[in-house]
């Protein structure tokens, strides 16, 4: 997979609803829903919807980590 593609389907998605797969250090995986709220050269950054009033209720991640297959978009 091209990351200049996947740099152009998240682009795409920006603003929609979507659920996400994080696969992060340690074998945790996260699962939650957000909103493409910014997207830039090298990262993206998603507003997590239905946070209990936790602080971190922004993410970015990179486009490779839908390359590597750290982080799903699953629709």
């Amino acid at each position: 997979m091209n990351i200049d593609k996947v740099r152009e389907d998240v682009k795409l998605k920006e603003g929609e609803i979507l659920h996400f797969k994080f696969n992060g250090s340690r074998n945790q995986i996260l699962e939650f829903d957000g909103t493409i709220i910014e997207t830039y050269p090298a990262i993206f950054v998603v507003k997590l919807i239905n946070v209990d009033n936790t602080s971190n209720n922004i993410k970015s991640f990179s486009y490779s980590d839908l390359v590597t297959s750290s982080l799903e978009i699953i629709n």
